[in-house]
């Protein structure tokens, strides 16, 4: 996978547009990473309920759990599917909505300088080997294209945002990914 950093398009991901999304403020340098985890409805897999959130296109008649959400105008960078395969709402350049009130060290507003991803999944349900494999190439090609993300700064949206969120959960391993990120930056 390839991120152009004119576009902040990745390649060969699939885009669909969020309008959840706006510009970064000026100098900021993206230098995190968030990892977080979602499934709609909850702890179900598959279909477009994910993007329709995304778009604000969610419909609050297709289950009861959307009345509560769907007004939620949120986004994510990349969404990885439980198969492994990506999609992108917000260009790496833009802001993505999807820290809400959070700190990272001492600075507040993490969306400025972050970019999300979301992993397919519940913060208590293993995620797939090709979840991983696609997040370590995801993550090793966006800590090249932004050297100040670096392997300390990839982290839980729970790490940001403590007692508010515990995605990706107890069932992410940290050590897996931080370990196919070291043998990836090390190749």
């Amino acid at each position: 996978m390839k991120l152009d950093r004119s576009s902040g398009l990745l390649e060969p991901a699939a885009f669909v547009a969020s309008p959840n999304s706006d510009a970064r403020p000026e100098g900021v340098e993206i230098d995190l990473l968030v990892v977080h985890c979602i499934s709609l409805p909850p702890g179900e897999y598959g279909g477009d309920f994910i993007e329709q959130l995304f778009c604000n296109e969610l419909d609050p008649a297709c289950h009861p759990y959307f009345r509560e959400i769907c007004e939620l105008k949120v986004s994510s960078h990349f969404l990885i599917r439980r198969a492994g395969e990506i999609t992108q709402f917000v260009p790496t350049h833009l802001r993505a909505w999807h820290a809400g009130a959070s700190r990272f060290g001492d600075r507040c507003d993490v969306n400025d300088f972050s970019i999300g991803i979301e992993l397919e999944g519940t913060a208590d349900t293993p995620f797939t080997d090709s979840q991983y494999d696609t997040l370590i190439g995801l993550a090793d090609e966006l800590i090249s294209a932004y050297p100040g993300i670096g392997l300390s700064n990839v982290v839980g949206h729970s790490g940001i945002a403590p007692g508010r969120k515990m995605d990706p959960g107890v069932c992410f391993d940290w050590q897996r990914l931080k370990h196919g990120l070291k043998q990836a930056q090390a190749d």
